[in-house]
C-alpha cells in the first residue's frame, strides 16, 4: 500500500452538515400516515368511498336478499358474471374491500373528532381573549364618547353581554365576550354519532343474521337452520340463538290495473300469515306487506317478491303417482309473470323423468310472431307448455344440483320423441311409449321472505337522529367574540371601543349589541348620534 493510499484509508470522515434533510424515518412515517388518516380530508374521502362502494348493490342483485337473481344474472352474462362475482359485487357488504373501507373510516373518524372534542372541552374552560390593541380592524367595529365614566361603560358592558348569554371575562380597561360554542358542539355531536353509527352497522352484521325463505301458500316455516333456502350469520353469531318462531302462509293476493295505460302494475301485494312467538305461543295473524314486515323473535320478516307455483301429478310408466304437488317457478320477466321451472320426479319406474316447462298466467296467442304469450300478470288463463326427458336424473351422485335446472340433458337424460305438450289447467298428457303422464292441477303462488336479525338497528337509528340534529345545530350557531374597550378622555368623556368577530358570515347581532349599549350609556356631545350612527358604520365595514 502506498503513502497515499494509507492516508486515504486513514482520513477521517468529512462532518456532515446539520442542516442537511435527513429521512422520517420509521416512526416519522408513522406519524405522517396517522395525521393524513386522521384529517377530516380523508375521512371525506372515505364516506365518499363508502357512498360509492355501494352503488352496485343498488343496481346489481345481492346475494343476502335475492340469491335466485343472482344465478340467473350469472347465467345470462356468462363473461360479465363471473367477473363480477370475483370482486365480490353481488355481496357488497360483506366483500373485503368494503370493509376495510369502511375500517379505514371508522378509525379516520375516531382519531380526527376524539382530539378535537379534548380540545374543545379545553377552549369552553378557558376565558374568552383579551381585546386586540386596535378594535377597529375587526370586520366589525364601532366607536362613540360618552359623559359616563370608564368603570360605569364597562359595568354595563358586562351587564348586557351576560344579559345575552355571552361569557364574559374582564381586562384592563376592556371586557372579552364570547358565545356559540353550541356550533362546534353540534359538529362533535354530529362526527361522534356517526362513529355510533358505524359501531352500530359493525355489531348488527357481526351479531345478527340474514336469511331467505321461500313459502308456497299452504307451507309452513320455522326458524331453524334447515329451513332457510339461503342463511348469512354475523361472524359472531352461532345459529343456537336463533329464536324459536314459526310461519305459516295461508293466502297471497295481489291486486293490479285492470285498464288504461297502466294496466297489468301491481297496486297491492298482501300475504294473509299466521305465526307463533314460540312452541308453546298462539297462533297469531298478519297481513305482511311489502312496507309493512313482521317484528318476531327479535327479527323483521320483509315480503319481497312473488311468483307461481303450478301444481302437477305424474304418473310413472307402471301408473303409480310419483309426484303430486307445487313447484315454484322463477318470473322471466315483471311485467306479465311468464315463469319457468323444472319439474324431477326421481321416483318414476322403470325410468326417472323430468320436465322443462314454461308458465303463462294469462295465455294469449300472438298470431304474429306464432308464438304464446301472457297477456296479464294474475291467473286468468293458467297455460303451461311442457318438455318431456328420461333417464337418470343423476340425483344420487351426490353431486348438488339447482331446483331450477335439469342436468344431464343429452347424456343421463333423453328427450321423449313426442314428449311437448301445451296444457290448460285440468288436463292431463299422456307420455309417449307408456312413459307415465303430468296432470296441470292448478296454480297455486310463493312469496319469498328475507329475515333479517339486526340488534343495532334502534341504537344505529338513534345516532341517526342525533346525527341530523348535530349537523342543523353546527350550521345555525356560530362563535361569536365581543370586545368593548372604555379609555378615559379629556373634558370628563370616554371613548367606547366595540370590536366583533364573528366565524364564518358577519350577523346583526353586532349592530344590535352597539345600538343596545348607546341605549345604556348616552354618546356625549350635540355631535353624536343617539340613534347608533356607530353601529351603521360597522354594518357599511362588513358589507365591504
Amino acid at each position: 500500500m502506498t503513502h497515499t493510499q494509507q492516508a486515504a484509508t486513514e482520513a477521517p470522515a468529512a462532518p456532515q452538515d446539520p442542516q442537511a434533510p435527513r429521512g422520517l424515518g420509521p416512526v416519522g412515517w408513522l406519524r405522517w400516515s396517522w395525521r393524513q388518516l386522521t384529517s377530516m380530508r380523508t375521512a371525506l374521502i372515505l364516506l365518499f368511498l363508502v357512498a360509492l362502494g355501494a352503488v352496485p348493490g343498488s343496481f346489481l342483485p345481492q346475494r343476502g336478499q335475492a340469491p335466485e337473481q343472482v344465478a340467473r344474472y350469472l347465467e345470462e352474462h356468462p363473461t360479465l358474471g363471473p367477473w363480477l362475482d370475483r370482486l365480490s359485487l353481488f355481496d357488497v357488504f360483506a366483500a373485503p374491500w368494503f370493509a376495510a373501507i369502511y375500517t379505514l373510516l371508522f378509525v379516520s373518524l375516531a382519531g380526527c373528532v376524539i382530539p378535537r372534542a379534548r380540545q374543545h372541552w379545553r377552549a369552553m374552560r378557558s376565558q374568552p381573549p383579551a381585546a386586540p390593541r386596535n378594535l377597529s380592524r375587526l370586520p366589525q367595529s364601532a366607536s362613540f364618547e360618552t359623559d359616563r365614566d370608564a368603570e360605569q361603560v364597562l359595568s354595563q358592558a358586562r351587564a348586557l353581554l351576560r344579559g345575552r348569554r355571552f361569557r364574559v371575562a374582564d381586562g384592563v380597561g376592556s371586557v372579552a365576550a364570547e358565545k356559540g360554542y353550541l356550533g362546534e358542539i353540534g359538529n362533535l355531536v354530529f362526527h361522534l354519532a356517526l362513529l355510533v353509527l358505524l359501531f352500530a352497522v359493525a355489531a348488527g352484521a357481526l351479531l345478527g343474521y340474514r336469511g331467505n325463505i321461500l313459502l308456497t301458500e299452504g307451507g309452513a316455516f320455522a326458524n331453524t337452520l334447515a329451513y332457510y333456502d339461503q342463511f348469512s350469520p354475523g361472524r359472531r353469531f352461532s345459529p343456537d340463538r336463533l329464536a324459536p318462531f314459526s310461519i305459516r302462509l295461508e293466502d297471497f293476493k295481489a291486486e293490479y290495473v285492470l285498464e288504461g295505460e297502466r294496466r297489468g302494475q301491481p297496486l297491492d301485494y298482501t300475504a294473509k300469515i299466521y305465526y307463533r312467538e314460540g312452541y308453546d305461543s298462539p297462533e297469531k295473524a298478519y297481513d305482511l306487506k311489502v312496507n309493512r314486515p313482521l317484528g318476531v323473535g327479535g327479527a323483521k320478516v320483509y315480503l319481497l317478491g312473488h311468483g307461481y307455483a303450478p301444481r302437477f301429478t305424474v304418473r310413472d310408466g307402471k301408473g303409480d303417482i310419483a309426484f303430486r304437488g307445487a313447484v315454484p317457478f322463477l318470473p322471466m320477466e315483471e311485467g306479465a309473470f311468464t315463469s319457468e321451472g323444472v319439474i324431477k320426479v326421481p321416483d318414476a319406474r322403470p325410468e326417472q323423468l323430468a320436465f322443462q316447462a314454461v308458465f303463462w298466467p294469462t295465455a294469449v296467442a300472438d298470431t304474429d310472431k306464432g308464438r304464446v304469450l301472457s297477456a296479464f300478470p294474475a291467473p286468468l288463463n293458467p297455460t303451461i307448455s311442457l318438455m318431456a326427458f328420461k333417464g337418470d336424473l343423476g340425483l344420487d351422485s351426490g353431486t348438488p344440483q339447482s331446483v331450477y335446472r335439469i342436468e344431464g340433458i343429452g347424456k343421463t337424460l333423453q328427450p321423449i320423441k313426442g314428449g311437448s305438450k301445451i296444457l290448460r289447467q285440468g288436463e292431463t298428457f299422456e307420455l309417449p311409449g307408456g312413459a307415465g303422464s303430468i296432470t296441470f292441477d292448478g296454480t297455486q303462488e310463493w312469496i319469498s321472505l328475507a329475515v333479517n336479525h339486526d340488534p343495532g338497528r334502534l341504537p344505529a337509528l338513534i345516532a341517526a337522529v342525533i346525527a341530523i340534529a348535530g349537523v342543523v345545530v353546527s350550521f345555525t350557531v356560530r362563535r361569536r367574540r365581543v370586545w368593548v374597550r372604555a379609555t378615559p378622555a379629556g373634558g370628563g368623556r370616554t371613548v367606547v371601543e366595540i370590536g366583533g368577530l364573528t366565524l364564518g358570515n358577519p350577523t346583526a347581532e353586532f349592530d344590535d349589541l352597539v345600538a343596545a349599549l348607546r341605549r345604556a350609556v348616552p354618546p356625549a356631545g350635540p355631535g353624536d348620534d343617539p340613534s347608533g350612527a356607530g353601529a351603521s358604520d360597522a354594518t357599511d365595514k362588513t358589507e365591504e
